[in-house]
This record gives structure tokens, C-alpha cells and sequence, in this order.
């Protein structure tokens, strides 16, 4: 989560009914959505806490989402997926060390640093909020991932029967719990290390022979 979390202002999109929305209301909303939810977690998040903190109306909020489950589906998807692109430099360890950086950073803003954590222990909790993030958060991300290692088994620098689930688990994971459970600060030299570790991880995951 990075330049999401202050959402660019002006002009104005259509809204779920037809009329035309005004983003400067739609960038007020949303920064009051990840504001509360860093304040109070999502359990207590409510859409009059919500626009109080924006200073709009209810109806601004409903035109837009129908409940705050979608408003939270619809936000976190956008952030989760927009912020951090999955770049091709042409090499798998300069896609890594490109990806970990940008994702590490995304991860250290102030309010994503206490977004995330109580998101995923809310959807600990709620079966619901659980699917809900699978859908629209970890599907899309899996699958932008898995472009940058299906490039890597074309420039043969991964084994043609990597198994990309897996890989997958190792490429996210492995960042996830260094910053989120064990809260390390990684510098530049340590990202390099992280990335030359998920290599030699990524080279031998491979498919059962039988899967082949």
C-alpha cells in the first residue's frame, strides 16, 4: 500500500447509478476509510465514522458502495493491486529485487504498517472478509506474480517444471512474515539477500514427476 492511501484529487467518474461522481468526494472518502481503519480496525469501522471524518453525506458514501464490506473490498483491491506493478527488467533477480523493494516500501507507510496487521487478524475471525480478500486482493496479485516467473522459465532461469504455486507461496511469504510477524527493517543489502535466498527457493520448487 503506498500512493493509494492518499488518493489523487479532481475530476469526476460515473457512479454505480449512471451519474457522474466527483472525485475530490470520492478522494475525501477514501482517505477517511483508511484513516478509521488504522484508528479502530475494521470490526468497529462504521460508515458514520466514515463521514464524519470525510464530511459528506451518506448518500455520497452509498452512491459509490452499497455496504462497508464493499467499500472495504473495492478500496483494498485497488491498493493492494494498483500500488506495486511487477516489473520486467529483464532479469529474475532485478525483477525481485525491484518487486521486494517496491512492496517493502508500500508495506512501511505509516497507516499500511497498521492496516494490514488488523485486516488479517479480522479476516482471522470473518469467513466472510476472508473470501472477500482471496477474491479481490490475492487472486489478482498471484496472478501478476506469476507473469514475472513464467518470464523467468522462458529465459530458462527457472526449470521449466517449477512449480509456480509453490514459488509463489516462497516469493510473497517469505517478505510477508519478515516485515509483518517479524517486523525487520530491510535495507538495500538485505533485499539483495532476501532475493538471491528466493531464487535458489524458486529454482528448486518443482512439480511432483508424476504432475509433469
Amino acid at each position: 500500500m503506498t500512493s493509494s492511501l492518499n488518493p489523487g484529487e479532481g475530476g469526476a467518474r460515473r457512479g454505480r447509478r449512471g451519474p457522474r461522481l466527483d472525485d475530490r468526494t470520492t478522494t475525501a472518502i477514501q482517505s477517511a476509510f483508511f484513516e478509521e481503519l488504522a484508528a479502530v480496525g475494521y470490526g468497529r469501522l462504521s460508515v458514520d465514522s466514515i463521514v464524519k471524518r470525510a464530511a459528506v453525506s451518506k448518500a455520497a458514501v452509498y452512491r459509490r458502495w452499497p455496504s462497508k464490506a464493499d467499500m472495504m473490498a473495492a478500496m483494498i483491491a485497488e491498493v493492494a493491486t494498483g500500488t506495486v506493478d511487477m516489473p520486467d527488467t529483464g532479469s529474475l533477480r532485478g525483477d525481485l529485487v525491484a518487486f521486494f523493494t517496491a512492496t517493502y516500501d508500500g508495506m512501511r507507510h505509516p497507516l499500511a504498517a497498521r492496516i494490514i496487521p488488523a485486516i488479517l487478524s479480522e479476516a482471522g475471525r470473518d469467513d466472510a472478509l476472508a473470501a472477500t480478500l482471496r477474491e479481490t486482493v490475492e487472486a489478482p496479485r498471484r496472478a501478476q506474480a506469476e507473469g514475472m516467473l513464467r518470464r523467468a522459465i522462458e529465459r530458462a532461469e527457472l526449470p521449466a517444471d517449477c512449480d509456480l504455486d509453490l514459488a509463489l507461496d516462497h516469493m510473497i511469504g517469505t517478505l510477508y512474515f519478515r516485515v509483518l510477524v517479524r517486523r525487520e527493517e530491510l535495507d538495500r543489502p538485505a533485499i539483495q539477500r532476501l532475493t538471491d535466498g528466493t531464487i535458489a527457493a524458486l529454482a528448486a520448487t518443482r512439480l511432483p514427476r508424476s504432475s509433469v
